[in-house]
């Protein structure tokens, strides 16, 4: 299946909601005697047709927010939708093509590749609370970083979960990328040192470090990450020189409360989302883009190593509200 294909099949629940709730609004108003032969000739959805107006647009902005989308996005989504259109009479598939295309405008400049710099090492930092994924996400960034020929080194930072080391212990095998680890209940700032001095040491292009994502105690994880940050500049000034914050999609409108509070604890410079294979809250996404503006690098879809895919707005778009890809 292509990566398109995959999207669409893992965004259904979004897309499902987007799709029957936008086939609700327009039956509502659509006559009811047979939509004739145009109708029969062009499908179910577009033989039937609903007038544009206030009332219209009130119950499109309000399935937006149901989608996730968020009021203040979804207010601009559904008002920006409306000019040059305010008064036609609409089928199902011209409103989604409508809603795509808003959709991507918002999308385009926040969908940037993750940098990859001359500097060697690059460090990367990646935050996120704990089950965000940010250790499957660092396992697959790693392997695909391998596979383009690229040396890297993982450090297991997040020491207070046995189980976030043993993961990423599994992935940096699969990928045959060396992780480095330390003791439980050790210092992170600590392992960052050795993982930063080891790396420069070996020559490697990357070192990924992995973090605690304790959000009960903000005071102790913003001083753990102040900490990290503090002492890999004794090793490079420049460090860390991405630091990407991994959310998960299921979350919905949480994902933005943890961009402003990860904004204050970390240099945030951009994004991963993840877990949209298993939500109906895609939407999330085009508010996170319209609110904050940074760069969304990459979408996790699936278990697989190739289900974490570079963003591709017009592809999201389209997935989102149950289109084909043109």
């Amino acid at each position: 299946m292509s990566l398109f294909g995959k999207l669409k099949d893992r965004l259904f629940r979004s897309s499902a909601k987007l799709d029957d709730g936008l086939s609700a609004l327009v039956r509502d108003d659509a006559p009811a005697a047979t939509p004739g032969l145009i109708g029969r000739l062009l499908g179910r959805e577009d033989g039937a047709r609903r007038v544009l107006d206030d009332k219209m647009l009130e119950d499109l902005e309000d399935l937006l927010i149901q989608s996730d989308m968020g009021v203040d996005t979804s207010a601009r989504v559904a008002a920006n939708l409306a000019q040059g259109r305010f008064g036609k009479r609409l089928s199902v598939t011209e409103i989604k093509s409508a809603l795509a295309d808003e959709i991507a405008r918002i999308l385009d400049p926040v969908a940037r590749p993750l940098p990859l710099l001359p500097k060697r090492p690059q460090v990367i930092l990646v935050v996120g609370v704990n089950g965000s994924g940010k250790t499957t996400t660092i396992g697959k960034l790693a392997s695909q970083f391998r596979a383009a020929g690229k040396s890297v080194v993982i450090a297991a930072g997040d020491t207070f979960r046995a189980a976030a080391v043993e993961q990423l212990q599994v992935w940096g095998t699969r990928a045959g990328v060396p992780v480095l680890t330390a003791p439980e209940g050790s210092d992170p700032a600590s392992l960052a040192f050795d993982a930063l001095t080891r790396a420069q040491a070996d020559g490697a292009d990357l070192l990924m470090i992995d973090t605690a994502g304790r959000l009960q105690n903000r005071a102790d994880l913003m001083e753990e990450l102040a900490k990290i940050v503090r002492v890999l500049r004794k090793v490079d000034p420049s460090a860390p020189h991405t630091t990407l914050l991994v959310l998960d999609a299921t979350t919905g409108q949480n994902a933005l409360a943890q961009v402003e509070v990860f904004r204050k604890i970390a240099d945030v410079s951009g994004l991963v989302m993840t877990k949209l294979d298993g939500t109906a809250k895609g939407g999330v996404l085009v508010a996170l883009a319209d609110r904050f503006g940074l760069p969304i690098h990459a979408i996790g879809v699936g278990e697989q190593i190739d289900d974490l895919a570079p963003f591709d707005p017009q592809d999201f778009a389209r997935a989102l509200v149950g289109l084909d890809r043109e």
